[in-house]
This record gives C-alpha cells, sequence and structure tokens, in this order.
C-alpha cells in the first residue's frame, strides 16, 4: 500500500481527533482578566482566577449562560464578606456563617495540564482550609467531571463535608429522582430522608410531586425562598431551562452520614435563582488530609417536555439515568 493510500485511510481518525480536543486559554470575561475559557467545540466552561474557585459559566458555545450571575458582583474582588456573584462554588457543611460563608474573593492558583484545570484559593484564614475545584472536559461527549477538595490544613482534626453548589439562571424547572420505589408490603422499611427547612412550604405551587421525581420551579415573581433535602444512593439533579438541560450527579455511601439529617442533595430557590447542591459524607479530616467529592455534568439540547407527568420525565431523563 503506498504512502498516499495509508494516509486516506487514516485521514477520518485524524480528523475526528483533531475535531475532539479540549482547547483551554486564558480569557478576560464580565470585568475580570484572570479567567479560563474551557471547550470541546460544542460547550464551554469559564473558570475564574481572580476570585474563587468558581465555575461563573456553563454554556454551550455562543449560547446563554446556563449558570446564574450577579452583574453588580461581577469583575469585583477583594472584598471582606462572602459574595454570591453566581456559578458553581465550594462550601463546606453543615452550614455555619463562621466557616460555610468564608469569603472567596481572593485571587486562585491556575494549574493546566492538557484538558484538566486545577483552580486552588488561599488557604482560609478564619477556618484553616484550601479549596480546590478540577476540571476535566470530555472531547467526545458534553460531558464534564468537577472533582472538589477541601484540605485542612489546621493542626487538629475538623469533622465536614464538602458542599458543591451550582446556581442556575432563572426562569427554568429543576427535576430530582427518589431512590427506586417499591410496593407495601413487599418494602416495609423507609428508603431516604425527605429533609425540610423551617421556611420550607409545601403548598408552595412551585413544587411538583411525582412518585419517581421531585421538581422545583424558578418563579422570578416569587420571592420566598424553598428548600427541600433529600438522600440517593445515585444523587442526581436536573435542570431546563428553554430547550436546555443541565444535569449533574454524584455517588453518595448508603453507610455514611451525611449532613442535614442525611442529604445528599438540596434543591433550593427564591426569585432571582434556582441551586442544585451535592454533599459528600461528614467525616473527621486529619490535619494536612483532604476530603473529595466528585461530580459528572452533562449537557443537552433539545429538551422541552410536552407535559408535566411521569411518563414525560421519564421520556427526557430516562437516557440520562441509564447511562
Amino acid at each position: 500500500m503506498s504512502a498516499m493510500a495509508r494516509l486516506l485511510l487514516l485521514l477520518p481518525v485524524l480528523v475526528s481527533e483533531a475535531v475532539a480536543a479540549v482547547k483551554i486559554e486564558r480569557v478576560a470575561y464580565q470585568g475580570w482578566s484572570n479567567c479560563y475559557r474551557i471547550t470541546n467545540g460544542r460547550i464551554e466552561l469559564v473558570v475564574t482566577g481572580d476570585v474563587g474557585p468558581r465555575i461563573i459559566r456553563c454554556a454551550f458555545v455562543g449560547g446563554p449562560n446556563l449558570f446564574k450571575e450577579f452583574p453588580e458582583q461581577l469583575g469585583r474582588r477583594g472584598e471582606k464578606e462572602f459574595q454570591l456573584r453566581g456559578g458553581h462554588r465550594l462550601w463546606v457543611a453543615p452550614e455555619r456563617l463562621e466557616t460555610t460563608w468564608a469569603p472567596d474573593n481572593a485571587p486562585v492558583r491556575i494549574r493546566v495540564e492538557g484538558s484538566v484545570l486545577e483552580a486552588t484559593a488561599p488557604v482560609e484564614p478564619g477556618t484553616g482550609l484550601e479549596k480546590q475545584i478540577v476540571v476535566k472536559m470530555s472531547a467526545s461527549e458534553d460531558l464534564v467531571e468537577v472533582l472538589h477538595r477541601i484540605r485542612n490544613t489546621n493542626p487538629w482534626r475538623i469533622e465536614f463535608a464538602p458542599w458543591a453548589l451550582t446556581m442556575m439562571a432563572p426562569g427554568g424547572t429543576a427535576v430530582t429522582g427518589f431512590p427506586p420505589r417499591g410496593k407495601h408490603p413487599e418494602v416495609l422499611l423507609p428508603t431516604n430522608p425527605l429533609v425540610m427547612w423551617a421556611y420550607t412550604d409545601l403548598s408552595d405551587p412551585r413544587w411538583m410531586f411525582f412518585s419517581k421525581y421531585l421538581a422545583l420551579r424558578q418563579d422570578p415573581r416569587r420571592s420566598a425562598p424553598q428548600k427541600i433535602g433529600l438522600f440517593n444512593p445515585r444523587t442526581w439533579g436536573a435542570y431546563l431551562l428553554g430547550d436546555e438541560l443541565f444535569y449533574k450527579e454524584s455517588a453518595a455511601d448508603p453507610a455514611a452520614a451525611y449532613p442535614d439529617f442525611g442529604c445528599s442533595f438540596e434543591i433550593f430557590t427564591n426569585d432571582e435563582f434556582l441551586e442544585l447542591e451535592t454533599l459528600g459524607p461528614l467525616r473527621a479530616v486529619e490535619p494536612n488530609g483532604v476530603a473529595e467529592h466528585r461530580e459528572l455534568w452533562r449537557l443537552v439540547r433539545g429538551v422541552r417536555p410536552s407535559a408535566w407527568t411521569e411518563a414525560e420525565l421519564d421520556r427526557l431523563l430516562g437516557p440520562l439515568l441509564s447511562r
């Protein structure tokens, strides 16, 4: 076989590999000069370098941001108090003002190696914790792996859980799922907690309850906050905005203790945004020890339910849940 013939046979593979490449570049974004765009040509993330660690943008290339942004807080840094800003962030649970709400307003250290980006914050002076978000985007799928790490730099042991919060843009609907259902009297023991907060109002019309799913609409006309938590060994949440869907999932250990009466997933909304939150297990982290929590994200286009029914949710979410 001639060299030209061999090249022609290899050309589709070479073209495929060239197309399926992840690019990471330093960019300016919303007033910050030190941000990093990660893209595979179809989807894109923007990670802030001037504050964080934060993933401030998640979208199809050229499309609207699926994440909430607070315009008045963008492009700024160095504030003394915590700023919501928007996007995806890393907290510690259980929620306490002095530890959870520690400011993340300082520049972070960015390291890029191939298709992997690490964003590491300075050690928090008030907590002694060092937070890091590691992002790896697939070249061939609209899939992102997000690894959250929290290192204890104190000379004493601390008990906490990693808490990954994703603030979604307004106007959409979130869906999450319960563990597999069963029938009485074959299944007599409880399968999962369903946790309420003092302000949870189950009569609020933004809630929708199904046998396998729980849905919550974000409504800019309703300012009253709503929140529910639950446990699911396969923890997942989806957000439909227009015809685009953001989906994230993480694994939970039924044998481990979780914050907030055993929650691996929490969902919150008010009139400005909706939040999809996954939590890792509570553990006592030794000095210089690290707690890790992993999420997988997927973006899907062309998703629009014809009705909010169990059967329609099965149709739309089935391909994601069967992976």
